[in-house]
């Protein structure tokens, strides 16, 4: 398809424009990463970057995170509501009013001039810590969001251009590490600035009216990309169903279960039949549900659609109010960001499976396998990470191995820089063995993460698929469970302790499920041995 807008804007243009746009919001990334100060964002790459219209349609991304993507545009639809001015930025982080969960502090920036709005920067990053109960902020036992840390609805930072220091100094009074989080702040604007800064110099080579016409036309293009792939989707609606392995507080599972419906380039999802909202802090926030939702669909249509507002404009959401995919406030919701995205990503997929089993993946590993290590008092650190695991195997060839999944998209910490920052030491990094499921297609192997902390700490985890396998399919075999241990001893799924100096910490995670019945990898290897002269083919004997 060749993208043309109505207004006349010829396709060559409309790509000049596309490419430009796109490179602003990876220029973005780009200066938050290179300006960050912690390893969380500037080794793991915890953030993500994009540009808004003036109407809050995302119109360009960075391929950052998913969940934070595909959940910014309620973040952007609560700033626009305040009618900002060119050189307003806002801060927020509430779940609860376009947030996904606490660590992760959003930034929506006005850019323009003559007092009139052409656009939005954002930023959303992950801050290693915000405060509350525990260092990293992501307490396993939280109960509700005010143990999780500080709650930020929306409020300017910037007004005019210049930086509001009284809610800065709210902020660093509520935060472990305040050095730290300062700087992470001052680098998100810095990416506004340097988005500012090149979105003056399109409007100057190539005038207001002509952005705003190129706004409209990339996410029609989109829409229409999407609407293509869509309605050769066969119409019907499909059910599926699966289970978080407890959330903190209760072992029992909890299940969300959804129904997809497919009509022409319509696609309907509801929610309804999961489990209420959870005592701990496993509850989604409707936003990381919906961002869920749009992965899944970007995943199975044609990656080189451009993602943006139209990449989504078909779809429906329907997440019951009080639900674990859907929790009212003051529900904890820290693990939900995480892993509660991780688990609606596997049962929409299923749903798809039902649909177009050729473009659905057997199951990743299913989780972030979160791991937070930080010590108490003034002049302590937090270390956060998530650890990759086994991509799902493919319809034509095996998973990846060692990878993060689903709705993660961040790279590791490197041995060195995570030697050079904190006070451990990392024992063993490698992949897990045998930990992918067999198929005709095998799925990828799991990690092992095995680390020594020096000094005491609060070791808190948040993880899944210790209990329950990922699935494989079209009769492959399931990967393998991931396994927590301290000195060796079984820790919880979701748990935090303190731990004394000299502690082991192992984290070896889930393997991806395998695809096809095992005995057809058998014979494709026997055939290829045949193809390779390795055998003799039985036949000529």
């Amino acid at each position: 398809m060749t993208p043309q807008d109505s207004d006349g804007l010829d396709p060559v243009s409309l790509e000049v424009f596309r490419n430009k746009l796109e490179s602003i919001a990876e220029e973005m990334g780009q200066v938050l990463i290179q300006s960050a100060y912690s390893p969380n964002i500037k080794e793991r790459q915890d953030c993500s970057t994009a540009l808004f219209d003036a109407d809050g349609r995302m119109v360009a991304q960075a391929e950052h995170i998913p969940v934070h993507l595909g959940a910014m545009p309620d973040a952007v639809e609560v700033v626009t509501r305040r009618d900002p001015a060119p050189g307003d930025a806002y801060v927020l982080n509430d779940p609860f009013e376009g947030g996904t969960h606490l660590p992760d502090v959003t930034v929506v920036s006005a850019l323009g001039a003559d007092g009139t709005v052409l656009g939005y920067a954002v930023t959303r990053a992950h801050h290693a810590d915000v405060g509350g109960m525990i260092p990293g902020s992501m307490p396993a036992g939280a109960t509700e969001i005010y143990q999780e840390g500080l709650r930020l609805p929306c409020v300017p930072l910037r007004s005019d251009g210049e930086l509001n220091e009284d809610i800065l100094s709210v902020i660093l009074a509520n935060v472990r590490n305040r050095t730290e989080r300062q700087a992470d702040l001052r680098a998100q604007l810095a990416a506004h600035d340097r988005a500012e800064t090149r979105l003056e110099d399109i409007r100057d080579e190539h005038g207001r009216h002509d952005i705003e016409r190129a706004f409209d036309s990339i996410i029609d293009y989109s829409r229409e990309r999407v609407t293509e792939q869509l309605t050769a989707f066969p119409d019907g609606s499909y059910r599926a169903t699966d289970v978080l392995e407890g959330d903190g507080v209760t072992e029992r599972d909890i299940p969300i279960e959804v129904t997809v419906t497919v009509d022409g380039a319509d696609v309907h999802v509801d929610f309804t039949g999961s489990a209420r909202q959870c005592e701990g802090n496993m509850n989604a926030p409707l936003a990381v549900a919906k961002s869920a939702v749009y992965f899944v669909v970007r995943s199975i249509t044609d990656p080189s659609i451009p993602p943006n507002h139209g990449s989504y404009a078909t779809i429906d959401v329907v997440a019951p109010e009080g639900t674990v995919v859907n929790p009212d406030p003051p529900a904890a919701v820290v693990g939900g960001n995480v892993e509660t995205s991780q688990r609606i990503t596997d049962v929409v997929f299923a749903a798809f499976a039902q649909a177009v089993p050729e473009r659905v993946p057997a199951h990743s590993q299913g989780t972030m396998n979160n791991l937070i290590i930080g010590s108490r008092g003034r002049g302590g650190f937090t270390y956060y990470e998530t650890i990759g695991g086994g991509f799902g195997a493919r319809p034509t060839k095996d998973g990846m191995d060692g990878v993060q999944v689903g709705m993660t998209n961040t790279l590791n910490t490197p041995v060195e820089a995570l030697e050079a920052e904190y006070p451990v030491t990392v024992e063993e990094y490698s992949l897990r063995e045998d930990s992918g499921g067999d198929g005709q297609y095998r799925g990828g192997l799991g990690l092992v993460r095995s680390l020594t902390v020096e000094t005491e700490a609060v070791v808190s985890v948040l993880t899944e698929r210790r209990r329950h396998r990922p699935d494989g399919a079209a009769g492959g075999n399931p990967g393998a469970l991931g396994e927590n241990t301290v000195d060796g001893d079984p820790f919880g799924a979701k748990t935090t302790r303190d731990i004394e100096p000299g502690t082991t910490v192992t984290i070896r995670t889930p393997g991806g499920g395998g695809y096809g019945p095992p005995e057809a990898r058998e014979q494709d290897m026997r055939d290829r041995d045949r193809r390779d002269g390795k055998v003799s083919d039985p036949d000529d004997e």
